[in-house]
């Protein structure tokens, strides 16, 4: 039997195997099966070590590698993600407002809409909201954070109207519950809490809700609502 047969698997290898005995057939060689015929007789020898199997983890070390490694790799992916605004220069108020809601929006802490009134790169005016959040969630926001890319209202957000062609969409997303029905404009519902928002600007929003109209270079109009998620049962 080669020698290098029974060096033992590096820390990375060992979660690959569900048990100990899966380790351990790894080692059997087809020569072992060979010479003696018993694949638990094999397994034996080489926990034993009289294969001159020095390498090979014994069983304790292998179930503590084994959970020391699940437990480095669950840790990594644990990380919290890189915000798409970290070390950027951000010189307009609206990309500071976005920057200081991103952490919260991405953790769940808090839901924002972002009303947004500006022109295409047409020339055609546009409005819509924008659930925060989930923007977040399904696009690099790194190009908006640069400035290489503007934050506009699509078909698929909440609710979006191009001026001139009078398309108007509405859509319901993972937080938010768009109410069309109010003779009054459009509601919102968060779903988590079943609180409603109104974004009249001409009234309150609601309990729990803020409204922050943004002073900025970039957009026509700009205003953010917020919402603290409520704790389940709230």
């Amino acid at each position: 039997m080669d020698a290098k047969d029974s060096a033992a698997p590096r820390d990375r290898d060992i979660v690959q195997f569900q048990t100990y005995e899966d380790y351990l057939d790894s080692k059997i060689t087809p020569l072992d099966l060979y010479y003696l015929e018993d694949e638990e007789l094999a397994r034996q020898l080489i926990e034993l070590g009289y294969r001159g199997s020095s390498g090979v983890l014994k069983r304790e070390e292998f179930e503590a590698q084994r959970v020391a490694e699940q437990a480095a790799r669950l840790s990594k992916t644990n990380q919290p993600k890189t915000l798409a605004s970290a070390g950027k220069e951000l010189k307009d108020n609206f990309l500071r407002a976005l920057a200081g809601r991103e952490e919260a929006n991405l953790s769940g802490k808090r839901t924002s809409i972002i009303f947004i009134r500006d022109r295409t790169g047409l020339g055609q005016e546009i409005s819509g909201y924008i659930d925060y959040s989930h923007r977040l969630r399904t696009e690099d926001f790194e190009p908006y954070f640069s400035g290489k890319k503007k934050l506009l209202p699509k078909p698929s957000d909440l609710s979006f109207y191009n001026w001139e062609t009078q398309v108007a969409t509405s859509n319901d997303s993972a937080n938010w519950e768009v109410i069309t029905t109010n003779p009054n404009g459009l509601l919102f519902r968060v779903k988590h809490g079943r609180k409603i928002l109104n974004v009249d600007p001409e009234v309150s929003p609601g309990d729990n809700f803020s409204r922050t109209p943004i002073q900025t270079d970039l957009y026509t109009q700009v205003v953010i609502y917020d919402s603290v998620v409520p704790r389940l049962g709230a």
